[in-house]
């Protein structure tokens, strides 16, 4: 009998293009899509199928516990079952299977991890770390004030070019996961600094040299994420911070400290890029964190 993984292999290679093609889903994403359903697929021919069937709930149920048992945790196994779900969507949306077995199956509890989070006081001396003397310095700080202004993600800011910032507009262009763009308006201290930045020090650093990127390391090279890490890392231990700063903290900072001044929810999940508003809420329960300590201090009765 032919392999199920051999045998399904065709239609995953189906549901994946469709998820390139009509999804724009990245890389990586499809690794992950390609890698849980040849797993899946692995269980169903040690289980005798070789073949996908309407039938399959209990199936998926038991690859679900088998994956509990072989140590994953929530969180990953929610990501297969995702994966599963799309697949057998997609199955039966193209008429193959006459119902869509994984429908009544739920996702996987799984603990609410909240993102760390920068106060504004914390945020204002990272930003102010860099040396406003040297080019490098006046590039450094146009990058972390631009990454907290637009919540960026790292690989989002390193790869923005030129023409991608409208400082007399006020806004940045950006090009997200799946290369779906979105505009993100940018405040005065972001707009002062990339002007002063692209006046004062992007010619020293480029020197003889073209680029069409915004923010250039040596001999006019874009900066790289793991380049970015480093200088940030570098500034936090400079501007006396004690919790563990990454890139995606001054995103965090950003949508946190957008909730807690009042700001819409769609608004924030917009600028951020977010496909599902679900994606975003996690950010409502920092808020909510924050609105509790607040009513336990100063609440007469808290």
């Amino acid at each position: 009998m032919r392999s199920a993984a051999a045998h399904l292999t065709p239609l995953i290679d189906q549901f994946l293009n469709y998820l390139l093609v009509e999804k724009g889903l990245s890389r990586s994403t499809l690794e992950s899509y390609s890698s849980d359903l040849l797993r899946y697929a692995d269980f169903l021919e040690q289980n005798g199928r070789d073949t996908v069937s309407g039938e399959d709930t209990t199936l998926i149920l038991k690859h679900l516990i088998n994956l509990r048992t072989e140590g994953l945790g929530a969180r990953s196994r929610a990501r297969h079952l995702v994966s599963i779900r799309g697949f057998y969507r997609f199955v039966y949306r193209e008429k193959i299977l006459p119902l869509d077995p994984s429908r009544l199956i739920d996702l996987p509890k799984t603990t609410l991890k909240l993102p760390d989070v920068l106060s504004i006081s914390e945020v204002q001396r990272l930003l102010n770390a860099p040396e406003s003397v040297k080019p490098s310095g006046l590039r450094d700080a146009a990058m972390l004030e631009l990454l907290y202004a637009a919540g960026l993600r790292v690989s989002e800011l390193v790869n923005l070019r030129i023409q991608d910032v409208q400082l007399e507009a006020g806004f940045v262009r950006v090009i997200g996961k799946g290369s779906k763009e979105r505009i993100v308006p940018i405040g005065q201290y972001a707009r002062e600094k990339v002007r002063f930045y692209l006046d004062h020090a992007r010619r020293l650093l480029i020197k003889e040299r073209s680029s069409a990127y915004l923010f250039v390391a040596r001999a006019g090279r874009p900066m790289t994420r793991q380049g970015f890490w480093k200088l940030l890392r570098q500034y936090a231990r400079i501007a006396g911070l004690i919790k563990k700063v990454s890139p995606h903290s001054l995103r965090h900072s950003f949508a946190s400290h957008l909730l807690e001044g009042g700001a819409d929810l769609r608004a924030v999940q917009v600028m951020l890029g977010h496909a599902d508003i679900s994606t975003t809420q996690i950010y409502t329960h920092v808020s909510h964190e924050r609105l509790r300590e607040l009513h336990r201090r100063f609440h007469p009765r808290g």
